[in-house]
């Protein structure tokens, strides 16, 4: 995935006529013009813009954009509570355009996993660079999930391995070594994993009590 070809999904925070004064009306979308005009500029595919309401997550995962991107020129907590409920079961990198300087509003974006946090830096001939840093970002940070997944799923399956080899010398009065050998015997012979072999043991003795 280039960011090039990126599917993006923009949510524009809308302010809505009588809401708040002209000016602010007009400096959004004014705002949604350059960020539109920055995007399909660097060739980005903008797949849908919308608005921060109960139906985002819904949209998302009918979309399955690669990126989303948030403009939002005040405090967006809303907006990112439901980005988060979005993005829960399905991570993907989140740029957040905004005004706000305030300390707790760029906490609970980094909280809620937003990849870049752009503080009055909405320009057409910087998103594209923004856009860069922010995919780079969320790739490393898969990364070391991923790894830590993993680091995590090979702890689980060595503590299930080693309460199926103290079964066997409990059982069957092995030693270690020969109650390894066994499961291991018994993995090749079903063309197992040997942490697959190892819960089927311990799922077994569940099931005579």
């Amino acid at each position: 995935m280039t960011t090039r070809n990126l599917r993006i999904v923009v949510v524009n925070a809308l302010i809505h006529p009588g809401s708040e004064d002209d000016e602010a009306m007009h400096a959004q979308v004014e705002r949604a013009r350059i960020l539109r005009l920055g995007l399909l500029e660097a060739g980005y595919d903008i797949v849908a813009s919308l608005p921060p309401d109960m139906y985002l997550p819904d949209r998302i995962a009918q979309l399955q954009p690669d990126m989303i991107i948030v403009d939002a020129e005040s405090d967006a907590r809303d907006v990112l509570e439901h980005i988060v409920i979005a993005t829960r079961d399905e991570r993907r990198p989140i740029v957040m355009f905004t005004e706000s300087e305030d300390t707790a509003s760029m906490e609970a974006a980094v909280a809620a996993g937003v990849s870049a946090y752009i503080v009055a830096g909405l320009q057409s001939d910087r998103i594209k660079p923004v856009l860069n840093v922010a995919l780079a970002r969320f790739k490393r940070e898969q990364k070391l999930l991923d790894e830590l997944s993993d680091t995590k799923s090979k702890l689980a399956e060595r503590k299930i391995i080693e309460r199926a080899k103290g079964l066997l010398m409990e059982r069957q009065h092995f030693s270690e070594e020969q109650a390894y050998q066994k499961l291991r015997s018994m993995a090749m012979s079903k063309n197992l994993k040997l942490s697959e072999v190892a819960q089927r043991i311990l799922d077994v003795e569940d099931l005579l009590g």
